[in-house]
């Protein structure tokens, strides 16, 4: 990906080495143990204020004291910045061209956790968009495991975790998110599960309009890149998660679609460049 002396965004909000309380972990969970639960968090579930109900607190007051931050991160907060500030370019362009006005999200890095508006997280909740501040969070450290335990390595594979995320905060722009929040309180947990499986699958089509634009108008893509973002949405389907950790699948209990799908509905969104064309919820097979 050329990304390298882009243009950075300034709605990056750097907390890294700010700890929360005095626990450096939540709930007596650190390192790869932390790391491993992200990851099947971020497949098995979608509502990381649903995931910060669970978790115990962390301990000690909830206030921030401030270390170094991790070492050696330098490229990868130049990297998700470019990323994000690209992702700027498209939504601001696809808004304008609906007669909408985009509001731009936040880019919140924290280490270990993190106080959110949907409340207290820790690394074990992934990469997540909050809507009611409408910031994205992530733990750096998350890159590391999508890499080595899911095979999922390459820069664009990590923008595309980034796309993803601001994919759900143009959905909560357009009052998809809200929409969707009261269809799946009128319907029983199977049904509700499969809406957040629309929900997610149309994020990945929303990332897929981002890599049509970086590509089209901004030369950001080499050859290798579409195939590392597929290989990404691949290697973190509900399917695949569920057999390599539980050795059988459930569709029902998916909340953000097969790999198959995964890989089908970004293709769709680059392919085409078209909102319309992310329609998850007409389609009755998504």
């Amino acid at each position: 990906m050329r990304w390298k002396g882009r243009r950075q965004s300034q709605n990056v909000e750097d907390r890294r080495g700010m700890r929360v309380g005095r626990g450096a972990a939540v709930g007596g969970v650190g390192g790869v143990g932390v790391l491993v639960i992200a990851l099947l968090y971020l497949i098995l579930g979608g509502d990381p204020a649903q995931l910060v109900e669970t978790l115990p607190e962390v301990a000690g007051p909830s206030s921030s004291v401030a270390v170094q931050p991790p070492p050696g991160q330098e490229e990868l907060v130049e990297l998700v910045s470019v990323v994000l500030a690209d992702t700027e370019e498209t939504w601001n362009g696809v808004f304008a061209s609906i007669g909408r006005e985009y509001v731009e999200p936040r880019l919140v890095l924290f280490t270990e956790a993190v106080q959110s508006a949907c409340g207290m997280a820790g690394a074990a909740t992934g990469p997540f968009y909050c809507p009611a501040d409408q910031k994205l969070y992530i733990d750096l450290s998350f890159y590391e495991e999508l890499q080595r335990r899911f095979r999922a390595p390459g820069d664009f594979a990590q923008a595309y975790v980034i796309a993803h995320e601001v994919g759900h905060h143009v959905q909560n722009l357009l009052g998809i998110n809200q929409e969707v929040a009261a269809m799946q309180r009128r319907v029983d947990p199977v049904e509700a599960n499969a809406l957040s499986v629309r929900l997610e699958l149309q994020a990945d089509c929303l990332a897929g309009i981002w890599a049509f634009n970086a590509d089209r108008f901004r030369d950001l893509i080499e050859e290798g890149d579409i195939e590392e973002a597929l290989n990404a949405a691949s290697a973190i389907g509900d399917d695949r998660i569920q057999r390599e950790t539980t050795g059988r699948v459930v569709p029902d209990s998916f909340t953000h679609g097969s790999s198959e799908q995964r890989v089908r509905w970004f293709r769709t969104g680059y392919r085409s460049g078209d909102i319309a064309a992310c329609d998850t919820f007409g389609v009755a097979d998504p």
